[in-house]
């Protein structure tokens, strides 16, 4: 066996992405408003792309933004973003814009700064927010606000402490020391127990109540107590039967307590109005609004497709800067490489616009004709459909109908729906055709809306009655199914 470096040839295949590939993929990916801000940074950065005027005539777009629609797929005109007002090109050194990158363009510089102004958001107040300003009108020593801000670091968004009282202790104790060695400072004693605990029952006294519990027992007494309700039926409930209570084992309730199970049952449903999760009020969550990236409207007995695109920008391709690029005899070996990069991008993202755009109208239209039950019936029609079927159908890749579906949203008659909604598994029913895993949820939901309380529906009884609609479903399938619709079993339901 030799030992040491050698050289050795060989033959094998590779498959390299072209990194446009991969922008194209990220086009498909993008949601309208990730999309909206993708290409006004494009503006601003490529100078052979510029957005299409009103007054512009129809030849003045390139030709992929003249391509035909689908057949049955109409599309409303895209109003056009407005520009600043232009100045003649004379007023413009159009060859030095164009070498420099927009450097020497006051204009376009005018133009991008417009372009980027937009609302911002005030930053709400959170849970640590509130906390703090409560624990500053208490007169606490600076040790004790020193405590309390690691207390408040510790309390999740749900409004509980998220960690234990011995990790606070031993955590704020080193850093106390740290803090004294930093400043050379002896004998700084460290945080007792009696002091962490009695910095917790600070905590609990502020608002919201039930804020800075550890468990959900303790949420719900520190709740009953700020209510003055802590020796109550229902505060013994849920200091002395708490297990009992999640179990809603009603009868063992009655007999323990040597009450009825009506007023078991009563208290029960007074402990139900507490808040599980009081911190979430103060959650600063962000608006989020949602806006179609395609409309499905009904017009005339039909279903008819557009893409919400009207407030996205249209690009083509300036044909200052192509006059420009013509004309290579007047630059040097690195601008011609600048030019030619820039205008092969131009020419490419408008292409991948266009692309995007039917690819996404292709396949919603084959969604539309194959869920057209559910935009007559409800959620009851809605059939099995799977990502594989749709790139079968449209003639596309399974991952290429993944992106277009992911995180896009369609308006329709039925409200407005993200494409994953028409996604779903299915079953056969008697006369051989298909039921959506969706519907069957939505009716068993239905079923157990309208039980009688004293005598809920099994399992099996939800089987037999599926059954007499045509739908052959397992009892495990329905157990599944109820558990992912949240709703508790047979016996948790029932009511005396």
């Amino acid at each position: 066996m030799r030992t040491g470096l050698q050289q050795t040839t060989g033959l094998r295949q590779e498959l390299k992405v072209n990194p446009r590939l991969y922008q194209a993929m990220d086009l498909l990916y993008m949601p309208l408003l990730d999309l909206q801000q993708h290409l006004k940074q494009e503006l601003l950065t490529n100078p052979f792309l510029e957005l299409v005027e009103p007054e512009d005539d129809d030849d003045d777009v390139p030709e992929a933004e003249e391509a035909a629609e689908p057949q049955d797929l109409t599309e409303p005109e895209a109003p056009a973003e407005p520009e600043p007002e232009k100045t003649g090109d004379d007023d413009v050194d159009w060859e030095a814009v164009l070498l420099d990158g927009f450097e020497t363009g006051g204009q376009r510089e005018e133009h991008e700064q417009r372009e980027w102004y937009e609302p911002v958001t005030v930053d709400a107040r959170d849970l640590a927010d509130h906390l703090t300003e409560q624990l500053s009108l208490l007169d606490l020593s600076p040790r004790q606000a020193f405590l309390a801000e690691e207390f408040v670091g510790n309390i999740n968004d749900d409004g509980y402490l998220a960690c234990s009282l011995e990790e606070i202790r031993t955590s704020i104790n080193d850093m106390l020391r740290r803090e004294a060695d930093e400043r050379e400072i002896e004998d700084v004693p460290g945080f007792t127990e009696e002091e962490i605990e009695g910095m917790l029952q600070i905590i609990q006294e502020l608002d919201p109540p039930g804020v800075g519990a550890r468990t959900l027992q303790e949420c719900l007494l520190l709740q009953l107590r700020a209510a003055g309700q802590r020796e109550s039926l229902q505060g013994r409930l849920v200091s002395d039967a708490f297990d009992e209570l999640i179990a809603r084992r009603w009868g063992e309730m009655a007999k323990r307590f040597g009450i009825s199970a009506q007023a078991v049952q009563a208290a029960a449903d007074e402990i139900a109005k507490l808040d599980p999760k009081p911190g979430l009020r103060f959650s600063a969550g962000s608006d989020n609004y949602i806006i179609p990236d395609l409309v499905v409207e009904k017009i005339d007995g039909q279903y008819h497709i557009f893409l919400n695109d009207g407030n996205l920008p249209r690009l083509k391709l300036s044909r200052t800067y192509q006059e420009i690029a013509r004309d290579k005899k007047r630059f040097d070996t690195e601008s011609k490489d600048f030019i030619a990069s820039k205008l092969n991008s131009a020419n490419w993202m408008i292409q991948a616009i266009e692309q995007r755009r039917q690819t996404m109208l292709k396949v919603m239209h084959y969604i539309v004709d194959r869920q057209r039950d559910f935009f007559e019936r409800g959620v009851q029609g809605l059939k099995p459909l799977t990502l594989r079927e749709v790139a079968e159908a449209v003639g596309m890749h399974e991952s290429t109908v993944s992106r277009v579906t992911n995180e896009k949203f369609v308006q329709t008659p039925r409200g407005v729906l993200p494409l994953k909604f028409f996604f779903s598994s299915g079953l056969s029913t008697a006369d051989g055709d298909d039921v959506s895993a969706r519907g069957i949820k939505d009716q068993i939901e239905k079923l157990v809306s309208g039980e009688d309380p004293k005598s809920p529906l099994t399992d099996q009884a939800i089987v037999e009655i599926l059954l007499e609609t045509g739908v052959q479903i397992a009892r495990r399938t329905v157990a599944k199914y109820r558990d992912q619709l949240g709703v508790l079993p047979a016996r948790m339901r029932k009511r005396v």
